[in-house]
C-alpha cells in the first residue's frame, strides 16, 4: 500500500521546520551516510492512529522582498498541490492574515486538494484564542490553533490530517497491477521511455501550470500483464537557484517512490552518474523499494568490448549502498534492450514477494554462523537463537538474540550475503529487524 503524502507550505518564519521537525518525531537535520539523507531533511516517515503517512516540508526559502516571497511561496504551492494527497497550510498569528496567505489560498482552493490550515504560535489560547477567528477569512476551513515550539493542538492538527486519507489508498491497495516509478533527473529521457514501450507518443508534459499533475501514470500492458509506470514529469524551467530546482526534483521523486513498487532509476549514459543520481536512488533505496538503474542514450556511447563492464563498475561503485540494483543499458530513441525491461521487472518483482520458510533460513544462519563466529565485546559472545522473515515487499527478516548490542552492522551485512548467496533477491532490499531475548525466553 502507498503512504499518503502530506506536504506543509507557508511563508518563511511562520514555523514550517519546527513544526515538521515535531510531527517527525525527530530533529530531522541528522547527517547519515546513505545517499539522498540530506543534512537538509525534506521528508519523514509519520504514523498517526496507526495510519503512516510521509511528511514533506516545501520549505527552504528566505528570500528578500515581499514580491520574491509571493513567487516562491506559489511555488511552493505548486508542488504541494502537485505531489501531495494532503496539504498543511501553516499561518502566524501573531503576524496576522497577511496578502500572501490570501493569494496562496486562492491557489489552495482551486486545485480541489484537501487543505488543513493551522495557525501556528497560539502558545495561549486566552491570549490568541480570538485571533484565530481571522483566520476564516481565507475561506479555506476551519482554522485549527497550533503551538509547534510548545507542542500544543498538535493531535487535533493531526487528526484533521488524517480524516483526508482512508477510500483513496484502499482503493489503492486493491489494486494488483505492479507499479513502476521512473525517476531521475530531468532531461535523462524518462518520457521517452514510456513512450517506447507504448509505441505513441502519450506522455506530453504540457507548459501550461497545473495543467498535469507531477506524476503521470501510464498503464502499459506486455504479454497480457497490465503495469503502471509512474513518470515524474520534467520540472518547470525557471530561473531559479540550483538547490532549490534539486530540492523540488527531490520532492517529487519522494512522492513518486512513495506509491511505486519498483524504482526505476534512470541516468544519461553520456553524462554519467552523478550525485543527484545516487541522492534519487538512495531515496529509492530507504523506502525499501525494488531497484532497476536504466542507462539510457547507450545508442550515444562510443564502445568497444569492455565499455559495458567499466561502465557498472564505476555505477556500483557511486551506488555501493545497494549492492542488490539491477542494471541494464538502453536506448529509449532506437529501442535497444528496451524489451528486457519487463523481464527485470518481473524478476524484481518476484525477489520482492519471495518468502523464505524459517527451517531452511535458519539452516543457512547455522552455517554462516559456523563459518564465521558472531563478535563479542567484553567475553560476552552475540547468540543468534533464530531468524524468521515477517514480511515481504521488501523481504523484512526479524532476528532474536542475546544481545542488540553486539548485532554490529558488519555482521548483519555478513548475514544478508549468506542470505543473499542462498536466494537470490536480485533488485530488491532486505529489511533486518533485531529483539532481544533471553534463553529463558526462547524456551532453553
Amino acid at each position: 500500500m502507498s503512504k499518503p503524502v502530506v506536504a506543509i507550505v507557508g511563508r518563511p518564519n511562520v514555523g514550517k521546520s519546527t513544526l515538521f521537525n515535531v510531527l517527525a518525531g525527530e530533529a530531522i537535520s541528522i547527517v547519515k551516510d546513505t545517499p539522498g539523507v540530506t543534512r537538509d531533511r525534506i521528508y519523514a516517515d509519520c504514523s498517526w492512529l496507526n495510519l503512516n503517512f510521509t511528511l514533506i516540508d516545501t520549505g527552504g526559502i528566505e528570500p528578500e522582498s515581499s514580491d520574491v516571497i509571493l513567487t516562491q511561496m506559489r511555488e511552493q504551492a505548486q508542488i504541494a498541490i502537485d505531489t501531495a494527497d494532503v496539504i498543511v497550510f501553516i499561518v502566524d498569528v501573531r503576524q496576522g492574515l497577511v496578502d500572501a496567505d490570501t493569494k496562496v489560498a486562492d491557489m489552495l482552493r482551486k486545485a480541489r486538494k484537501p487543505v488543513v490550515l493551522a495557525v501556528n504560535k497560539v502558545d495561549s489560547f486566552e491570549k490568541f484564542g480570538n485571533d484565530v477567528y481571522e483566520f476564516y477569512n481565507l475561506g479555506i476551513g476551519d482554522p485549527v490553533p497550533v503551538s509547534a515550539a510548545s507542542r500544543l493542538g498538535l493531535g487535533d492538527l493531526l487528526d484533521q490530517i488524517v480524516k483526508h486519507f482512508d477510500a483513496e489508498q484502499i482503493e489503492e491497495e486493491e489494486d494488483e497491477r505492479p507499479r513502476i516509478a521512473l525517476v531521475g533527473k530531468p532531461n535523462v529521457g524518462k518520457s521517452s521511455i514510456i513512450n517506447k514501450l507504448l509505441g505513441e507518443n502519450r506522455v506530453i508534459v504540457s507548459d501550461v501550470a497545473g495543467t498535469t499533475r507531477d506524476a503521470v501514470d501510464t498503464e502499459i500492458i506486455h504479454n497480457g500483464q497490465p503495469y503502471v509506470f509512474i513518470d515524474t514529469a520534467g520540472l518547470r524551467r525557471k530561473n531559479k537557484i540550483k538547490e532549490d530546482l534539486e530540492r523540488y526534483s527531490i520532492i517529487r521523486t519522494v512522492s513518486a517512490v512513495e506509491r511505486a513498487d519498483i524504482v526505476v532509476v534512470v541516468i544519461d549514459a553520456a553524462e554519467g552518474i552523478t550525485e543527484q543520481d545516487a541522492k534519487i536512488a538512495g531515496i529509492a533505496h530507504e523506502r525499501g523499494k525494488g531497484v532497476i538503474v536504466a542507462v539510457n542514450k547507450w545508442d550515444a556511447v562510443v564502445k568497444n568490448d569492455k565499455t559495458i563492464y567499466e561502465y557498472t563498475n564505476k555505477l556500483k561503485e557511486v551506488l555501493s549502498f545497494m549492492p542488490y540494483a539491477e542494471y541494464l543499458f538502453i536506448s529509449a530513441l532506437t529501442g535497444q534492450r528496451m524489451g528486457k525491461l519487463f523481464d527485470l521487472i518481473d524478476v524484481v518483482r518476484q525477489n520482492q514477494n519471495l518468502r523464505v520458510s524459517t527451517g531452511v533460513l535458519n539452516e543457512i544462519l547455522a552455517e554462516a554462523v559456523a563459518m564465521k563466529q558472531p563478535p563479542s565485546d567484553k567475553g560476552k559472545r552475540l547468540k543468534i537463537y533464530y531468524m524468521t522473515q515477517v514480511a515481504v515487499k521488501p523481504p523484512t527478516f526479524v532476528a532474536f538474540v542475546n544481545d542488540k548490542e553486539l548485532m554490529h552492522f558488519s555482521y548483519t551485512r555478513y548475514l544478508e550475503n549468506q542470505i543473499r548467496s542462498a536466494f537470490g533477491f536480485k533488485g530488491t532490499p532486505l529489511k533486518f529487524i533485531v529483539r532481544e531475548r533471553t534463553e529463558k525466553d526462547m524456551g532453553r
